[in-house]
């Protein structure tokens, strides 16, 4: 199976103590969206900068761009017409993060695609 990755750009709207830095958090930052549907086909990853790597439901991300979902440590839900917001809860903290909606959604359709071709 093949794996997806997808470079994004998004805004660190606040975050954990460790993340802060010189930077302004009104920038946007680079993030990794990965699926792999190897090590599981129903998860997806979006890595933020420095070590930070969250693990969820593909299907999570897809249902929080239609209306607020959260499941353990994740929240998304969409924000006006072309964001969507994705919360991460840690010991350390929260992250609140800002995508535009259409890279997620393209990065949605890209593993359906993908999963597609695989059992095709």
């Amino acid at each position: 199976m093949s794996v997806v990755e997808q470079y994004a750009r998004a805004h660190i709207v606040t975050a954990t103590p460790d993340d802060h830095d010189d930077r302004d958090d009104r920038d946007a930052v680079p993030v990794v969206l990965r699926y792999d549907p190897d090590a599981d086909p129903r998860a997806v990853r979006i890595g933020l900068p420095g070590p930070h790597e969250w693990t969820f439901s593909r299907s999570l991300l897809e249902e929080g761009l239609r209306a607020p979902v959260g499941s353990g440590e994740v929240r998304v839900w969409p924000c006006g017409r072309v964001q969507a917001v994705v919360e991460f809860h840690s010991a350390g903290g929260v992250s609140v993060v800002q995508f535009e909606t259409k890279a997620l959604t393209r990065f949605l359709r890209r593993t359906y695609m993908a999963g597609a071709r695989v059992s095709s």
